[in-house]
């Protein structure tokens, strides 16, 4: 099965963001990934409600919005009112990770969690059944152009088996550094969404980038 494709629109032309909405609109891509950093849980600060109100204008792709700030469920109405079909929250982020998911599930939307590179797969044991997705940090939140950490790929082994074993249902997206280097071994490991930020939108050609990321296998 080919892979969905998400790509992260932080790496995007802010100064052209209209036209590199319309583009991902006409490619392969399956969502518009929009990463949302507070400067406080992530040491950058990406955008907020203006930017995207004004990306779900325009976009006609589903918007898969990755919240990286603390308190998350203060802003869950607010995202879902903008246009958000899936928000995911870092485990890390939330005391009360349950109750989030539900409070996600019951805005309409699907619920994502996400982990950094350090934090345990087996953390996701109690709240795996409940999720749609899992998104693995394969670098550390933040930034974009990073380099792919490798231990993702036994990390992608470990939860693809945990999903199996507790008979859950998520999806397993990864983020950060994919490129069309390491793309067939994520989905050989039992990776299905891949975000991809630079290595798209730094290509000469960033509609044929998505295209060879898509059918990659």
């Amino acid at each position: 099965m080919n892979p969905l494709i998400a790509p992260s629109i932080l790496a995007g032309d802010f100064g052209n963001l209209q036209r590199e909405i319309e583009m991902l609109n006409k490619s392969d891509a399956d969502y518009i990934h929009v990463d949302v950093m507070d400067g406080v849980f992530v040491p950058n600060i990406s955008f907020g409600m203006p930017v995207m109100e004004a990306i779900h204008r325009h976009a006609s792709k589903p918007l898969d919005v990755h919240l990286m700030i603390v308190q998350p469920e203060r802003y869950l109405a607010a995202f879902q009112s903008l246009g958000a079909a899936n928000i995911t929250v870092h485990l890390e982020a939330c005391t009360h990770l349950h109750r989030i998911i539900q409070e996600i599930k019951a805005l309409g939307c699907t619920a994502g969690v996400a982990l950094n590179p350090h934090t345990s797969i087996q953390l996701l044991k109690d709240i795996i059944r409940d999720v749609d997705l899992v998104c693995i940090m394969s670098v550390n939140p933040g930034f974009g152009g990073q380099k792919f950490i490798e231990h993702t790929f036994l990390r992608v082994k470990e939860l693809k088996s945990l999903i199996i074993e507790t008979g859950s249902t998520a999806k397993i997206e990864i983020d950060g550094g994919v490129s069309l280097q390491n793309a067939a071994q994520l989905l050989a490991c039992g990776a299905d969404i891949l975000v991809a930020g630079n290595f798209v939108f730094n290509s000469k050609n960033p509609t044929q980038t998505i295209n060879k990321l898509k059918y990659i296998v």
